[in-house]
């Protein structure tokens, strides 16, 4: 590994660190900004969905236009774009205005899914392509922690109902660095190959694999795998292309037991402190005080962080077994592993302490554990895999936005399933998505361990 694939990685993995971040901070916010700007349930549930909407949007917009502009200029403008909504949303003045500002950082954060995948996935060796997309996704775990806490340490130091505005203000200066930084990477030679730019590739790999003393000091590089799925400069791949009977079920497996993951995953994600203080009882539907409502946040919001701990360690192990066990057999293990734990938490709701409290938080950690083992990783890891290289952009793209789906609909109806149907049969509901996952998953199975990317899609 060179200094510039590290560089590559690194970048790649600070867009996953404020996706965690921005996304799961939401969750400590949302009953600030409700309770400042008086929103009704339907609202909050706009809120919460809005950043998910606009990464459903941006994953398939951004994702295809890497395949037509290349993966760094897109890269690039992702960023660009996250920091201009950022610093609108911290001067939110009205509920719109927050909305669309929340959409805006989400369409930027959307892009990053398929783009930073790409970016690392073609940029390094076969052999260790899990374990470094992987660790770099990883990065998503740390930010819904760091979040967390930020909501938590914010709170402690300003009990302010504007304190949501510093939370978000917080990630502004290391994303700005951010984009600095990725002026500075090269553009992916797979791409440039397939767009039939030769020479730009040849000096793009010399420039990736520069070392002292150089080595290779002379690079030279066939269409091998590609010839087939190569596009002139003004042609691109067709949305249509990923249905056809070639890609039809690397789509279904890209796509479809991503959705159901996100079921699970980003309605429990950013309603941890809504479960738990339904579940102990420590929140009220309206507080009487600020200080009551600040004070069911910090409890809601230390007890989310603690949760949010076992994503990291979930991540942990998918780096390590990726490569050893494979993408399949992971997420199939990490789906049921994930019914299981919600089932477990299914049967805190109506026990007393303390064993509804060991029910509850025993399978939200099982829950956290198995979703970053498994689907959470593995459904990212197989998107930018199972395609070849002229449609992966579009087809990586497509998936992460047909999962937001999964995602932004959770988010929206989660508050209003919570107080119709109750947390019991809510997390029953997800219990039978994951079961269904694992099924997908295997009914569609294309395993893509240890296989050169470029040969993807010749047979």
């Amino acid at each position: 590994m060179t200094r510039m694939q590290w560089r590559i990685w690194g970048l790649a993995a600070a867009g996953k660190f404020f996706e965690g971040m921005v996304v799961f901070m939401t969750g400590v916010a949302l009953p600030l900004i409700g309770r400042d700007w008086g929103l009704d349930p339907l609202q909050t549930g706009v809120v919460g969905a809005a950043s998910l909407f606009g990464i459903l949007v941006g994953a398939s917009s951004l994702g295809g236009l890497a395949d037509r502009y290349g993966r760094r200029t897109i890269f690039i403008v992702e960023m660009a774009l996250f920091c201009v909504f950022l610093a609108l949303l911290t001067l939110s003045t009205g509920y719109w205005w927050l909305v669309i500002c929340l959409f805006g950082t989400g369409v930027a954060l959307g892009g990053d899914y398929p783009t930073a995948h790409l970016i690392i996935s073609e940029a390094i060796p076969s052999r260790t392509r899990g374990k470094l997309v992987l660790s770099a996704f990883g990065f998503q775990a740390v930010g819904a922690l760091v979040g967390t806490l930020i909501g938590y340490v914010v709170l402690s130091n300003d009990p302010a109902l504007d304190a949501w505005r510093w939370m978000y203000a917080s990630a502004l200066v290391p994303a700005l660095l951010v984009l600095i930084g990725r002026f500075t990477i090269t553009e992916s030679a797979p791409w440039l190959l397939s767009r039939n730019r030769t020479q730009e590739a040849e000096k793009a790999t010399l420039r990736l694999l520069n070392r002292a003393p150089p080595y290779p000091t002379q690079v030279v590089l066939e269409k091998a795998g590609l010839h087939h799925e190569t596009h002139s400069p003004r042609d691109g791949s067709r949305f249509r292309d990923l249905f056809n009977r070639r890609h039809r079920r690397a789509t279904i497996l890209a796509a479809v037991p991503w959705f159901l993951q996100d079921l699970g995953t980003y309605g429990i994600g950013i309603f941890t402190p809504l479960v738990l203080a339904a579940s102990f009882g420590h929140g009220k539907d309206h507080p009487n005080t600020l200080a009551d409502l600040i004070g069911n946040e910090i409890l809601a919001a230390k007890g989310a962080a603690f949760l949010d701990v076992l994503l990291i360690v979930g991540i942990l192990a998918a780096v390590l077994l990726a490569d050893r066990l494979g993408r399949i057999r992971l997420q199939v293990l990490g789906f049921i592993g994930c019914a299981v734990g919600l089932f477990i938490a299914s049967m805190a709701v109506g026990m007393s302490d303390p064993m509804a409290t060991i029910l509850i938080f025993v399978g939200f950690m099982l829950f956290n554990f198995m979703t970053n083992m498994g689907p959470n990783a593995q459904t990212y890891l197989l998107a930018g895999e199972v395609f070849p290289t002229a449609v992966r952009g579009r087809g990586a793209g497509f998936a992460a936005s047909f999962a937001k789906i999964g995602a932004v609909t959770t988010v929206f109806l989660f508050p209003i399933l919570l107080h119709e149907i109750g947390e019991q049969v809510l997390l029953w509901i997800l219990v039978t998505t994951s079961l269904m996952g694992a099924a997908v998953t295997w009914g569609c199975r294309v395993e893509t361990t240890g296989i050169n990317l470029d040969e993807i899609g010749k047979s």
